[in-house]
């Protein structure tokens, strides 16, 4: 059994046969020659009374001889250790991509986070989908550290994954970057490896310890004459197309309830609790709740429940049979089409922004203001009907707990993004206490500032 080298190996020639020659300087090192002429060098050993073989790489200008001899006698070291060498090797070639995590994570994370909203999983899928996988999915899971986590998060949120194409008949595909989507992208994918550790997949999360964006809450609160205005909106709308009546009853209902865009356009008959005049929704965005109704909510609805009563049975043309009664759609918002509930608010509501803003704008120009210094109403969004409505109660005095109560807020600081609107009516009444107490003691403000000059 010859040395193996360099000229050896290039002198292999091919068989009917593929076969092996040992080297005989590393004990079970030799290069397996195939039948299409390629030649690896491979390792044989026997760990736990069986035979085992390791293929090292190919023999060729790529691998050399030296290196083979090094990496098998590491190996063989291993062995004598009780480590399988080919049982690492497989190991390896199997770990997890992130992107292997991920399909695990949302495939097997539900039975982990039984409460988990629907809506939820599918905003994870879209960030995983949008964002992770592009820049990650490739990468083993278990490589990822810190800093590329914080590489990650900049790529996306200088837009390295955005874009705008089409991925079907009349479907397009928008994708932006910024900061709040890059710190919501890490945010989910440090849940993935939280899983993961749970289920025993890995053993560190990289995404902990990576400071990410401090994002800036957008709050937009409506005015009186900003309600006015949308009100007077949708009401146009309805004029011009009365199927759209379904979308203004939408509207005055987020106003009035305060409620998520989901909840009221998913609400169902069922759902209404006439007799105590509020809503008991089985599931939110918090779990269930209950909604309490204005009695302008309850005329709302008491009209829609009286205007999609369901037709009498009449008999048939001539035919002698008796036609079947239409029945009532279990949602008080149904779909212009079809069977389900109403969903084309979002893009009525961009007509809606439309004509409240050009209804602003008229109505200062008739009051003498300056048409140019009203706050454009086009960037308003659906969910700050609901803000709207914590500022109004807010500005009645009515406290942050109360109003959480209200909303359906399960923790207080979910509340708190309110607590500077209170600022206004709380110095009213500070100033309606002290007038009151400064009155009984005989002094006023006049007098005060008075004395303070003297």
């Amino acid at each position: 059994m010859p040395r193996l080298t360099r000229k050896l190996i290039a002198q292999l020639e091919p068989r009917e046969a593929e076969y092996t020659v040992r080297d005989t300087e590393v004990i079970g090192l030799g290069v397996r020659v195939w039948k299409t002429g390629s030649k690896t060098f491979t390792l044989t050993y026997r760990l736990g009374g069986q035979s085992r073989k390791l293929t090292l790489g190919r023999a060729d200008a790529s691998y050399a001889l030296e290196e083979a001899r090094d990496r098998a006698r590491s190996a063989l070291q291993d062995v004598r250790n009780g480590i399988d060498p080919q049982a690492e090797k497989v190991a390896e070639r199997s770990a997890m991509t992130v992107a292997a995590m991920i399909d695990r994570y949302m495939t097997e994370g539900p039975a982990f986070k039984p409460n988990k909203k629907q809506a939820s999983w599918a905003t994870n899928r879209s960030l995983f989908d949008c964002h992770v996988r592009p820049l990650l999915g490739s990468r083993l899971a278990r490589d990822l550290t810190r800093l590329d986590i914080a590489r990650f998060q900049l790529e996306v949120s200088q837009g390295k994954t955005a874009r705008n194409m089409m991925v079907g008949h009349r479907k397009r595909s928008l994708v932006t970057g910024g900061k709040r989507v890059a710190s919501l992208a890490v945010a989910t994918l440090g849940a993935a490896y939280e899983f993961s550790i749970m289920a025993g997949y890995l053993k560190d999360n990289p995404t902990k310890g990576v400071e990410r964006f401090q994002t800036v809450r957008r709050e937009r609160y409506l005015s009186e004459r900003e309600v006015a205005a949308v009100s007077e909106a949708v009401l146009e709308i309805t004029r011009e197309d009365e199927r759209l009546s379904v979308m203004a009853d939408a509207v005055r209902l987020l106003i009035l309830t305060g409620c998520r865009r989901g909840e009221i356009l998913g609400l169902q008959w069922d759902f209404v609790d006439w007799r105590a005049g509020c809503l008991r929704l089985p599931e939110s965005k918090t779990g269930a709740k209950t909604v309490p109704l204005a009695d302008a909510a309850i005329n709302i609805l008491r009209r829609r429940w009286d205007e999609s009563r369901p037709l009498d049975a009449s008999r048939g043309h001539n035919s002698g049979d008796t036609a079947i009664s239409e029945t009532r759609s279990k949602y008080v918002l149904p779909a212009l089409k079809g069977s389900g509930h109403y969903v084309g608010l979002p893009r009525v509501w961009e007509d809606v922004k439309a004509r409240a803003d050009g209804i602003m704008r008229r109505r200062a120009a008739e009051i003498g203001e300056d048409p140019r210094d009203v706050k454009t109403m086009l960037n308003v969004r659906i969910h700050d009907l609901r803000h709207s409505f914590a500022s109004f109660a807010i500005a009645d005095g009515a406290s942050l707990f109360m109003i959480g109560k209200v909303l359906g807020h399960k923790q207080a600081r979910t509340t708190e993004i309110y607590a500077h609107l209170s600022d206004d009516p709380l110095k009213l009444v500070a100033n309606r206490t002290g007038q009151r107490l400064s009155a009984m003691m005989g002094i006023g403000v006049d007098s005060l500032a008075a004395d303070a000059t003297a």
